[in-house]
């Protein structure tokens, strides 16, 4: 008979990966059963007019064809006695911050990476029990205790734990090993591997990699050519390697601000709103960094005699945008600050932030197509400023010869003071 240290490696590790089923369905199941336990049910927008996009749906409602994206005239069609329901992410931080407490219990090594999944190492927590047996226990005291379904893959990697979570829903168990990679993935097309989007598929489709197999046996030195560094780990994923860490989160920032002082005064709505553009899009910028969002915005205004005030706003939902943090530093300094009044200093900080993966961040439901393209955009602009310099991508409203352009130059503005808990960029 094995002792449960015989279930881990030697070397190497074991990684959970911890997936909740149709989330925002079985919040409102488990907080209303009498209401929805069992139904066909869907989380969008704008329910009473019947408008919006289904941003999640039950299983009962999957099996009549209603998925995620639909707009809710579409799973009506198909399911017509879907019941509507209004998100409500207060309910859904709850549950988040419910089930992350119980993984918290079996190993500090838990990264949370959306509202309702989170990687967990368990290398270390054999007194717990085999990997299996830890595995089993979690999931049945998030059913117990939160009444929530979920699905959890274990694996020697955090890959190939998020592949094995997908395979078995709801409420599966999984375990994926580096030996069951060829029999169990290399027969699937390219876009079932995790990280594998439809662009990078289609151009392994052209050139004449349709399986993960056929990728796994590719040449490295051709991915590389028509990849650069990303076809090595295209390579190496198809043979289920992923070096990878789970990574614990860390204490947050407490705020992330950014302020400059003008070398001359700006007394213009024009100037200022320019010089708040700069550093909306820097604090945003700092702020998507350590991948949190803001759910207050302060701005900071000094007068030539040193006189400073600070006004804040608390916004209906979080957000690390850079342009939505801008229109509510603008409607702020508009509200709190006379026009033509001379300004020597201004800032923008923002306050009360939590992590980017566990925070709900509550789309536009009319335009939920086009965020993922938003967000994409966002981040391939980061990209290139992180290659390229603060400089390599801008808006028009940035151009400029005003002083307001050097808060990008971090040689010319001046330095940063960076404490352990809390970011204050200051340029003096």
């Amino acid at each position: 008979m094995r002792t449960t240290s015989e279930h881990y490696p030697a070397k190497g590790r074991v990684i959970l990966h911890l997936d909740m089923n149709a989330f925002y369905c079985s919040v409102h199941e488990a907080d209303e059963p009498e209401k929805y336990k069992g139904k066909a049910t869907a989380v969008a927008g704008s329910v009473e007019l019947r408008k919006g996009i289904i941003v999640t749906s039950s299983y009962a409602a999957r099996a009549k064809g209603v998925r995620t994206g639909m707009t809710v005239r579409e799973g009506l069609k198909l399911c017509p006695e879907l019941t509507l329901i209004k998100p409500d992410f207060d309910l859904y931080r709850k549950f988040s911050r419910g089930f992350m407490s119980i993984a918290r219990q079996y190993t500090p090594l838990v990264q949370a990476v959306s509202i309702d999944e989170c990687y967990m190492d368990i290398t270390g927590s054999k007194s717990f029990g085999t990997p299996l047996e830890i595995a089993a226990l979690i999931q049945n005291r998030i059913a117990t205790e939160w009444s929530l379904p979920c699905s959890i893959g274990i694996a020697p990697n955090k890959l190939l734990a998020k592949m094995a979570s997908d395979m078995k829903k709801p409420g599966g168990l999984t375990v994926l090993r580096l030996r069951d990679v060829p029999e169990v993935l290399w027969h699937q097309p390219c876009d079932a591997l995790f990280g594998i989007g439809r662009k990078t598929a289609e151009k392994l489709k052209r050139m004449n990699l349709n399986t993960i197999g056929q990728l796994a046996a590719a040449d490295e030195a051709l991915l590389v050519r028509q990849f650069g560094v990303m076809g090595s780990w295209l390579l190496q994923a198809a043979h289920g390697i992923d070096h990878s860490e789970v990574k614990e989160v860390r204490e947050q920032s407490k705020s992330v601000g950014h302020t400059t002082t003008l070398p001359k005064d700006v007394k213009t709505r024009e100037q200022v709103y320019r010089v708040l553009l700069n550093l909306a899009d820097q604090t945003a910028r700092r702020m998507r960094r350590q991948k949190l969002v803001a759910r207050a915005i302060q701005i900071t205004i000094r007068t030539p005699d040193m006189k400073t005030i600070t006004r804040s706003h608390t916004l209906d939902a979080p957000t690390a945008e850079a342009d939505r943090i801008y229109r509510e530093a603008c409607v702020l300094y508009d509200r709190h600050w006379q026009e033509g009044k001379p300004i020597r200093l201004l800032g923008i900080t923002l306050q009360s932030l939590e992590p980017e993966a566990t925070a709900a961040v509550q789309l536009d439901l009319f335009e939920y197509r086009e965020e993922p393209r938003k967000a994409a955009l966002t981040k391939t602009m980061d990209a290139l400023r992180d290659k390229f310099g603060e400089d390599a991508v801008l808006t028009a409203g940035m151009l400029s010869d005003d002083p307001s352009a050097l808060i990008r130059n971090r040689r010319i503005r001046g330095t940063s003071l960076q404490l352990d808990d809390e970011l204050l960029y200051i340029d003096e």
